[in-house]
């Protein structure tokens, strides 16, 4: 499907000065949503939360998975309300601080699990490394390209839902969920970063880069958990 024309009043129907300025504002945000991220991780580390985290997320088999699967809905529901006041510039801060502290939260068992692990710290630095490049890139062809992307969305949407069906169908009758689904979800998670970077481009408007950030590290730390889980496998 070819490129549309840019909605009025968004960033795409900017200069390009303005397109800079945005995106610059949106990276730096998302940086400092990684950089708070790392920051609620550590606290949780050094306190002892994350080792508790872990024993008891560990020590309820099945469920564990029920629980994340949970807290992943309630990050998605941050993100889509923080990311819905866009007028609103301390609900976006609010969103985006709020969203790495669930994130951290999620994230402190199975990262206690993988630095215990043989080789932990290089796992983790490795799911780390391949995110980052996996997300540069496909932010670089959502920039340049010409299509529109638009359609990618049904398929996030709906692949979500059998993800999460698949998920509960897997505790309730103790399956195993492999590399395989590891694979297809870290494509999901592209998918999704591809739609939405489009999308701050050509939906958003200029003032709204908090917002912006917001939608792209919820995508981002989706693709690092199921990469990370996938190195967890080796």
């Amino acid at each position: 499907m070819a490129y549309t024309e840019p909605m009025l009043g968004t960033v795409a129907a900017a200069d390009a000065e303005t397109r800079s300025a945005f995106l610059i504002r949106v990276y730096q945000h998302l940086a400092l949503a990684v950089a708070a991220f790392v920051v609620f991780e550590t606290v949780l580390f050094v306190t002892g939360i994350a080792e508790r985290l872990a024993i008891f997320l560990f020590g309820t088999g099945g469920v564990a998975w029920l629980l994340v699967l949970g807290g992943f809905t309630v990050v998605s529901m941050i993100s889509t309300r923080s990311a819905a006041n866009m007028h609103n510039v301390q609900a976006q801060y609010l969103g985006l601080f709020a969203l790495a502290l669930a994130e951290a939260l999620i994230f402190a068992p199975f990262l206690y699990q993988a630095f215990n692990q043989d080789g932990g710290e290089g796992t983790v630095v490795s799911a780390a490394v391949v995110t980052g490049v996996g997300f540069g890139a496909l932010s670089l062809v959502a920039f340049t390209t010409r299509k529109d992307l638009s359609f990618l969305r049904p398929l996030i949407m709906w692949g979500s839902i059998v993800a999460i069906g698949l998920i509960v169908v897997a505790v309730l009758f103790g399956l195993q969920l492999g590399a395989l689904f590891s694979v297809a979800m870290i494509g999901l998670a592209g998918a999704s970063i591809l739609y939405q970077t489009q999308t701050i481009i050509r939906r958003y408007p200029q003032w709204a880069h908090v917002s912006a950030a917001v939608s792209l590290f919820a995508s981002l730390m989706m693709l690092f958990w199921y990469v990370l889980r996938l190195f967890m496998r080796r």
